[in-house]
């Protein structure tokens, strides 16, 4: 069964491409620490948290150090915890983050072992998809993309703000590559494009832990500060290839 997209963009993981799954997180694994290579299954190593890219205070004042240090050393730590918890002593312990993914998406009875697993891969994706005085423009090999597939770049900051608004509650804004096309898509709770066969290449958290510190309810603030002052276009194009 394949997944389908709402025609709203919002992404629905209605089954699993194993073929088109692998293809999508190993394009993207390379350019991120999610879990590490796979490892001799007597090691059982743990899934780790990997690192900031960054000091806590260096996306402010768009992000505060206190948001930053709640989100990353609350949130993220805590799906990191929890994941290892789930998978001692089971099959899955010593697995690589991404087949950790694949091989529970879509089981309703693996549910919390998903929400985990991909949580942990989302936000240290989004951590990647900003950077200290980003937004302005792409690269030009990017922006090339990005006006072939939007217009223009403002066309594409736009609807990338319009998904951050537009999900309803707990979520995701994407930027992915869908064959030789860009597209905006939106995921809910942990849900990720890995699932539905696309190249992730940013993302925009929009969980309230994200920004409520420092917007309370003002998403829109969070998301157009965001996306016109950290995005890391240098990072899509890695993701690009």
């Amino acid at each position: 069964m394949q997944p389908s997209v709402l025609p709203d963009n919002t992404l629905v993981a209605t089954g699993l491409n194993r073929r088109q799954f692998l293809g999508a997180a190993l394009g993207s694994a390379c350019v991120l620490t999610l879990g590490g290579l796979a490892r001799p299954a007597q090691a059982a190593a743990p899934i780790v948290l990997p690192p900031l890219p960054y000091a806590d205070d260096a996306l402010a004042p768009v992000i505060s150090a206190q948001t930053l240090g709640f989100h990353y050393g609350k949130h993220h730590k805590g799906y990191v915890d929890t994941l290892n918890r789930l998978i001692a002593n089971t099959e899955l312990e010593g697995q690589p983050l991404e087949k950790i993914i694949l091989a529970v998406a879509g089981k309703a009875d693996k549910a919390a072992l998903f929400n985990n697993a991909a949580q942990i891969w989302n936000h240290s994706f989004y951590w990647n998809s900003l950077r200290p005085k980003g937004g302005g423009e792409p690269p030009a090999a990017l922006k090339q993309r990005i006006e072939a597939s939007f217009g223009s770049v403002d066309a594409l900051r736009k609807e990338l703000v319009n998904a951050s608004l537009t999900q309803f509650g707990s979520g995701w804004a994407w930027l992915v590559a869908d064959g030789d096309k860009l597209r905006v898509v939106k995921t809910a709770n942990a849900e990720l494009p890995l699932t539905a066969g696309l190249k992730p290449l940013l993302t925009i958290d929009v969980w309230e832990h994200a920004y409520y510190l420092d917007y309370q309810n003002r998403r829109a603030d969070y998301a157009n500060a965001l996306v016109d002052k950290l995005l890391n276009w240098e990072f899509a194009l890695q993701n690009l290839g």
